[in-house]
């Protein structure tokens, strides 16, 4: 008997180091889906702060604010612009929303390429717009809130 209380059998060791071996290999494998899932999270979420290059509805959604904005820049004593050509769109969450734009903008007398930003605070009841446009060759920027 005291022989059988120390010894293990053959078949007891290998089932041991087996199911070690399995369990290292579904740790493995967990920590892979992770990575691989919070890629795809990183890429498919907006970053707060990040600045991230619209397409689609987001940016079709983006050009109806850029023509809005201009449109409510004119009905007070701004220029009356409209966008003639969009080159580019971006979008950045900072205490509400900031979208680019990159455009070229035709006020009926001349054209210029500009660089338009739309500071967008919808929950403010005063002052939740602010439109910023620089147009190149000008030396002022155009500042107005709402």
């Amino acid at each position: 008997m005291a022989g059988i209380k120390g010894a293990t059998s053959p078949g007891v060791h290998q089932f041991s180091q087996s199911r070690r071996v399995s369990n290292m290999n579904a740790m493995k494998s967990l920590c892979i889906l992770g990575l691989v899932l919070l890629s795809l999270a990183a890429t498919q979420a907006q970053v707060a702060g990040g600045v991230s290059q619209l397409e689609g509805a987001s940016r079709k959604e983006a050009l109806e604010l850029l023509d809005a904005t201009l449109a409510q820049l004119a009905t007070g004593n701004g220029p009356n612009y409209k966008a003639i050509n969009v080159t580019s769109v971006t979008e950045q969450s900072v205490s509400g929303t900031l979208n680019t734009y990159e455009v070229e903008l035709d006020n009926g007398s001349d054209r210029k390429q500009c660089t338009v930003k739309i500071w967008s605070r919808l929950w403010l009841k005063e002052n939740g717009t602010n439109i910023k446009i620089k147009c190149s060759g000008d030396d002022g920027e155009l500042d107005r809130t709402w």
